[in-house]
């Protein structure tokens, strides 16, 4: 059964916190949904109102630019163990850029890694459980490197060209706030 919250009480944020993947899903008024799975250590509850995720470069930008024509925004956390639990937290997101004022008190959360392009930070309207009794279990879960290894081999500027190529629209043309000239990504 279904259970819906107005904020993340302290067993949703426990669960939450033990997953080492996550889902995100965005749309835009018109296009494509996007459904894009993350890993690493790269989420944090910030608060039973609000969360965040550490936004590394990737072949597109699509939720920069869906949570600027939008702003809903949904994060859905799978149980692939013995405990057969769902969660989705729903909400409004917004992006934070290595230049905007909000960068320092964010990024402080996570930890450093190649390949870094922004911070998604999402307000919780809602959130949900339910069953995971169709999820399969799987072995142990591995993380990777391999992300990690192609932005420590190429470095900040190839990081930074890749952006102006690759992520300052989406697969719809939709403009993702990322600007021409890219400011070197700081702590």
């Amino acid at each position: 059964m279904s259970k819906f919250f107005d904020q993340l009480t302290p067993e949703l944020t426990e669960f939450i916190r033990a997953q080492p993947v996550f889902f995100v899903a965005t749309a835009a008024p018109e296009g494509r949904i996007n459904l894009s799975p993350k890993g690493m250590d790269t989420f944090r509850v910030l608060d039973e109102k609000r969360v965040a995720y550490l936004d590394l470069t990737g072949s597109g930008n699509e939720t920069a630019a869906h949570l600027l024509h939008d702003g809903r925004i949904t994060i859905m956390f799978c149980s692939f163990d013995k405990n057969d639990e769902i969660a989705r937290i729903y909400g409004r997101g917004v992006v934070v850029q290595p230049s905007d004022g909000r960068w320092p008190e964010l990024i402080v959360n996570f930890p450093e890694l190649p390949g870094v392009r922004q911070v998604i930070e999402i307000r919780v309207e809602s959130a949900m459980t339910s069953c995971g009794y169709a999820v399969p279990r799987m072995g142990e879960m591995v993380a990777r490197d391999t992300l990690e290894q192609y932005w420590t081999k190429r470095g900040e500027q190839a990081k930074e060209d890749y952006w102006r190529k690759h992520n300052l629209r989406s697969i719809d043309g939709l403009r993702t706030g990322m600007p021409e000239t890219t400011p070197r990504t700081r702590r």
